[in-house]
């Protein structure tokens, strides 16, 4: 007698099962615009100056004597629209009729296309400030800014490489104060490799003698893109989209005051984000543009988005560079 076993119905068996849905990638939180002073009073052209005054000398005066007169310093901050971006994507006709996932897919495009302008935004204005970027700091140099430093490499060791220690929130610290930049609204954007170090750090158990870190051992540095905490007055949050170091984010390793930063080295960045002082400036030409269009010859749909728009750091007295290793671990 023979009967419907698996070894005679393999014409009848499935050997692989598709899902009705598309799996989609995770991303994260995009924030550096809040972070740029973005100009309104911008309407046409593609560069924009700002004047610059400095502050008035004070000498000693003798009496019956003329006084001396002084003029102030005057400067001026150039700023040029410069970034011209594009999306683009199509889907011919033949694949809309026959994928199964083809109106689902097709959903997506713009979406995309107006995330991943976004995410080449946090990009450049995470770049801004660094060497080769107009405006931007001297490589392998301290940078120092009235006798403090603004470009300096990690002071911890973990793994055999150089990275961020809690004495270079200090450090920061320090350097704006001589800068006179505002203590209200520190932030410092670091690598997700900075909060595992952080978290990590042995004497940071012991809470009784670090009452400013009580809570980290049990929560955790990290949640979400913020820091339960704040280190030295800083907000901390994470960011996968820091420039690397070296001239032109070549990630070439950068040796600044005898101490290597190592290739690929992660720029992190401290300032403050008072609205007054905030480091960047940016202005938008032409907000993401979203198009599109019938391709008759080609058959196909076609969808693309553009924006353009200019970004440069403004105060580099309120901006400070501290170079660190990810490999951590």
């Amino acid at each position: 007698m023979a009967g419907m076993i698996t070894g005679n119905s393999g014409h009848l068996i499935r050997s692989e099962l598709w899902s009705n849905s598309l799996k989609d990638v995770l991303t994260d939180e995009l924030m550096a615009q809040g972070y740029v002073r973005w100009l309104s009073e911008f309407p046409d052209g593609d560069q924009f100056t700002i004047p610059s005054i400095g502050e008035a000398t004070v000498r000693d005066y003798t009496e019956d004597t003329a006084i001396e007169y002084d003029a102030l310093d005057t400067g001026e901050f150039t700023f040029n629209i410069s970034e011209y971006v594009s999306s683009g994507m199509y889907i011919t006709d033949k694949n809309k009729q026959d994928g199964f996932y083809m109106s689902e897919l097709e959903a997506s495009f713009i979406p995309k296309q107006a995330r991943a302008i976004m995410q080449r935004l946090e990009g450049d204005i995470l770049k801004q400030g660094q060497p080769g970027v107009t405006g931007g700091q001297t490589v392998a140099d301290l940078n120092s800014i009235n006798g403090e430093a603004h470009r300096w490499v990690g002071s911890a060791t973990v793994n055999s490489v150089k990275t961020l220690g809690v004495e270079d929130f200090a450090r920061a610290n320090l350097s704006l104060n001589k800068a006179n930049v505002p203590n209200e609204n520190r932030i410092a954007i670091v690598d997700p490799s900075v909060a595992y170090v952080m978290d990590t750090i042995t004497n940071i158990t012991n809470i009784s003698n670090n009452p400013h870190f009580e809570g980290l051992v049990t929560s955790g540095m990290s949640n979400g893109m913020k820091f339960v905490k704040n280190i030295f007055g800083f907000d901390v949050y994470t960011s996968n989209y820091l420039a690397k170091c070296g001239a032109n984010q070549s990630g070439t390793s950068e040796t600044i005051d005898s101490v290597a930063s190592g290739a690929d080295a992660r720029a992190n960045v401290f300032f403050s984000a008072s609205q007054d002082v905030l480091p960047y400036m940016g202005a938008w030409r032409q907000m993401p543009r979203v198009e599109s269009e019938r391709n008759k010859d080609f058959q196909r749909d076609e969808y693309l988005t553009t924006a353009r728009y200019g970004l440069k750091l403004y105060r580099p007295e309120n901006f400070i560079t501290i170079l660190g290793a990810t490999g951590v671990v």
